[in-house]
């Protein structure tokens, strides 16, 4: 492989590091050698439930004849490097479990396995249309979608009614009326804040900039052109800085919420809202068990009443690596996994499946409901290898927001400068 040779002489520094990492790869028998067979998967740690793997890897045995599943659970910390490693090697696992924004560079270093053939017997018909797209590239399909998850409003029932809001917004301006309600009836207290809204959460931006009709990038070929600087763009910046005008949050507008973690502030009882992944909450009840059982949550509104605004859709894809001893059997263990029976059970789990478009088992709590309201008119970040480096480094998009919130830029210039800068980081 032409592209394989440059990844193996990347990857050597951390194969010395690491050595054993990727040992642990495929069996030693191709399908077509007879024999015992060990097909080894790798999935993250907090992606398919226990339950889930068991029945899963229990009913392919029963099924392949000869076959082991050696099933290993990886941590994402560190997981590049790992796979970078197992990827470049002969010996790789037979499964594995990408990011949406990593299938793309592996994809365009050529270690993936060409599934466009494939795509309708792993149940393309009903692939989740934003990760389908981050597992394609140069016109083929490279990765098929396993599960996504999207941001809502996570809300405080209790502060809700008492402020006089019999209703969850279903627009811009019924939530902003909800902010200013909020602080009419709780603001004598300091600490308290209508909605916390760091000044770098980029994600939320994403949904305000997918709702006004616009993007951040725009692809030609394999290519992609920043759009940053567009009439959309600068209306979604501007519904954001009045967002946290009107919520007069105390989050910093120059970080994003991690740091500090939003869980843990809104875990402390003085705040209605945030925009929030569906999980966030059982953080913010570790310490507070009290909260949740005073949580709710809507979609993001839009600017038209009665819709919700698109969302940013992160999530996992699966792939099979080139050099998989047994590609066969690794299509047909994707297969089983991408299958209505075992798609429904991760939406069971709380997860938005990859590849299902029953989501009625979403329903049965109020967040994950909101979350899969959302989910139909979902995104992704620009599918190209350069857009990981982006969002691990000095994100153009972070440093856009802070300079317009906190007024070191005007609109104009904010959104040029970023502009010029993620075009900057695709050429790169």
């Amino acid at each position: 492989m032409k592209r394989l040779t440059k990844l193996m002489a990347g990857a050597a520094a951390i194969a010395l590091a690491t050595a054993g990492c990727a040992g642990s790869g495929g069996g030693s028998s191709s399908d077509s050698g007879g024999g015992d067979k060990t097909l080894t998967v790798w999935l993250m740690n907090g992606s398919a439930p226990a339950t889930l793997t068991d029945a899963l890897n229990k009913e392919f045995e029963a099924a392949n004849k000869g076959v082991t599943v050696k099933y290993e659970v990886q941590e994402w910390n560190g997981i590049q490097d790992k796979l970078t490693t197992a990827l470049a090697s002969q010996d790789p696992p037979d499964v594995i479990e990408l990011g949406n924004t990593q299938a793309p560079s592996f994809a365009a270093d050529e270690v993936l396995t060409d599934l466009t053939g494939d795509v309708d017997s792993l149940n393309g018909g009903q692939w989740l249309s934003s990760l389908k797209d981050s597992g394609e590239w140069d016109g083929k399909q490279y990765a098929a979608p396993f599960y996504a998850a999207n941001r809502v409003v996570l809300y405080r029932t209790d502060m809700f009614q008492q402020a006089g809001i019999a209703a969850a917004p279903t627009s811009r301006a019924e939530w902003l009326d909800a902010i200013t309600k909020l602080k009419a009836k709780f603001g004598s207290d300091p600490q308290f804040q209508p909605l916390y809204l760091p000044g770098q959460n980029w994600y939320s931006l994403l949904s305000f900039i997918y709702d006004e009709g616009g993007d951040i990038a725009e692809k030609s070929g394999t290519d992609f052109k920043a759009t940053v600087n567009s009439p959309e763009v600068k209306s979604a910046l501007q519904f954001y800085k009045q967002l946290v005008d009107t919520s007069g949050t105390t989050a910093p507008k120059d970080n994003d919420e991690q740091n500090p973690e939003q869980a843990g502030i809104y875990g402390q009882g003085k705040v209605a809202m945030m925009i929030a992944l569906p999980w966030e909450l059982g953080t913010a009840a570790k310490d507070n068990p009290d909260i949740e059982k005073n949580s709710s949550a809507f979609a993001i509104p839009s600017k038209t009443a009665g819709k919700t605004a698109p969302v940013f859709q992160g999530g996992s894809n699966l792939a099979i690596p080139v050099n998989s001893k047994n590609p066969e059997l690794a299509k047909s263990y994707l297969k089983m996994l991408l299958s209505d029976k075992y798609q429904s059970q991760l939406a069971e789990a709380g997860m938005v499946p990859g590849a299902s478009t029953d989501l009625s088992a979403l329903d049965a709590k109020p967040v994950s409901k909101a979350m899969a309201a959302a989910s139909k008119d979902g995104k992704a970040a620009p599918a190209t290898p350069k857009w990981a480096t982006v969002e691990a480094g000095q994100n153009p998009l972070k440093d856009m927001l802070t300079a317009y919130l906190t007024g070191a830029k005007d609109l104009d210039t904010a959104t040029n400068d970023a502009n010029s800068a993620l075009d900057a980081a695709f050429k790169g």
